[in-house]
């Protein structure tokens, strides 16, 4: 295989075919970051960074997974490097633990019932509501803050736990909750509005 500068790069793992991956997966791995980014440049330039370090890892490759599951683990945490440079908004913690009291009953922990989640309606299994369905939720979803949108779709798209999302995203358990929880309502409310 040769780089721009026409120097041949040596076969160092014959458990990888770098010169089959565009063809391969990046289609693939352009559906997955897009549909954690919400950005097609992003989507594009993290597919190519994430090709471009395989290329200089691939030495590390050992064969234990597919490479298909080594390049969209390697872009996963491309996405997350994103993520982390995005959530330079924090929530300031004073004012999460009080939305948090303000959400939540102090004494049981329940939702206070002005903040109680209503039904909404969407449960039709109908494949045409659903299509529309997830074309207004990721319309909806592009108008979220950067950091929600993070927060979210690590948390329901890729089911990372709350606290490896914490410690990636340097987010607070508390921070976390008011985020997932604002999110949920503003998506529901941009869903509403827009879907219903």
């Amino acid at each position: 295989m040769q780089l721009e500068n026409n120097k041949e790069i040596p076969a160092v793992n014959n458990l990888v075919e770098p010169q089959q991956w565009v063809h391969k997966y990046a289609d693939y791995l352009y559906t997955f970051a897009f549909n954690r980014t919400n950005d097609e440049e992003l989507s594009r330039d993290l597919v190519q960074e994430t090709f471009l370090a395989a290329l200089q890892g691939m030495n590390k490759f050992e064969g234990r997974s597919t490479e298909s599951t080594w390049l969209t683990a390697i872009l996963k945490n491309k996405i997350i490097d994103v993520y982390r440079r995005k959530s330079s908004g924090l929530i300031n913690r004073k004012d999460a633990e009080f939305e948090q009291h303000n959400f939540f009953d102090q004494e049981d922990g329940h939702w206070n019932d002005a903040y109680r989640p209503q039904l909404f309606g969407i449960e039709h299994e109908d494949p045409v509501l659903n299509k529309e369905f997830i074309h207004f939720l990721q319309m909806c979803m592009q108008k979220l803050p950067s950091l929600w949108l993070s927060v979210f779709t690590m948390k329901h798209m890729d089911d990372e736990s709350t606290k490896t999302i914490c410690s990636e995203l340097n987010v607070t358990p508390a921070n976390f909750w008011v985020i997932i929880h604002r999110t949920k309502v503003n998506l529901r409310a941009c869903l509403q509005k827009n879907w219903m």
